[in-house]
């Protein structure tokens, strides 16, 4: 029994971080540096990316993210997603938490990197029988998925995590400083103004043959055993925090089982078996503390 515990959750922590102790060098080159980055202990955002609810808010955002056709077409024209469903998320994973517990060095690092990749995400799309330019790095795009990314990590640590210093303003407040690294013009400060901002991309919204290939990947990715069968309840989970009009555009619907509750136990046994904190904060801690010491 133990023997299969250990290689499930060695097999997690391979597809989350590439390294099954969950510990790859850019992880350990967090306990360095000479800051405690953008945030910091006891920041809203140290305690939303530091929770285990974060396993299914990063799949609500990859769904929510589709809807929009500029994203889901750099996503389908330039992602190898399908090839390499690891390869995405291990970038993904990395790219969220150096920017959450590095240093400011190693975030605007981190956040430099994914923007050189996007210099190369650029193409088009047909809407309304025309044919609309996109790149990454244009300005609406880079708002969609910031509002994607925050409006998910928020509403999933809202029902099943534990704490958030000043609440989901400060949140939200707090997170829009990796959207101006990321090159966003104005990121919302407040829940109020990401809820808005989230509304005013409606128009823009749309379900197609690329979006609906996209859900069926993201539901169904080609994991087996134990592991498939987790993933399906943190994809009911995911699916059962979007909003209704969301979910009609995805094409999916809210399980008839309870999957609120089943989800908490689900994320309940992961943190069991990965333990808490993550080994991000962890290594985040030792470089806070060393400061620490050295300012007496």
């Amino acid at each position: 029994m133990t023997g299969g515990i250990d290689r499930l959750r060695r097999r997690i922590f391979v597809m989350l971080s590439g390294d099954e102790r969950g510990v790859p060098p850019w992880v350990t080159e967090l306990a360095t540096g000479d800051d405690e980055g953008y945030f910091g202990p006891g920041s809203a955002v140290w305690a939303v990316h530091g929770g285990i609810p974060v396993l299914v808010a990063g799949m609500r955002a990859l769904l929510m993210q589709t809807l929009h056709p500029g994203a889901m077409a750099g996503v389908h024209d330039h992602s190898r997603y399908r090839e390499d469903p690891l390869g995405r998320l291990n970038g993904t994973v990395r790219w969220v938490l150096t920017t959450t517990f590095g240093t400011r060095k190693q975030a605007e690092r981190a956040c430099g990197f994914v923007g050189n990749l996007h210099v190369k995400v650029h193409g088009s799309y047909v809407r309304d029988d025309e044919q609309v330019a996109y790149s990454a790095n244009d300005p609406t795009l880079l708002s969609w998925v910031h509002v994607a990314f925050t409006d998910s990590f928020l509403r999933c640590h809202e029902t099943w995590g534990k704490g958030m210093p000043g609440g989901a303003d400060q949140y939200v407040d707090e997170w829009a400083r990796s959207g101006e690294l990321m090159g966003v013009a104005n990121p919302p400060h407040s829940d109020a103004e990401l809820r808005s901002q989230l509304a005013a991309f409606a128009p823009d919204l749309r379900s197609d043959q690329l979006v609906r290939d996209a859900v069926q990947f993201i539901r169904k990715p080609p994991f087996g055993g134990t592991t498939a069968l987790g993933y399906s309840i943190i994809f009911a989970g995911a699916v059962s925090t979007i909003p209704p009009e969301y979910r009609r555009m995805l094409g999916v619907r809210r399980p008839w089982w309870p999957a609120i509750t089943t989800t908490r136990f689900m994320l309940w046994f992961l943190a069991g078996l990965l333990g808490r904190p993550s080994t991000s904060e962890i290594y985040a801690t030792r470089r806070v503390a060393v400061l620490e010491a050295a300012r007496g």
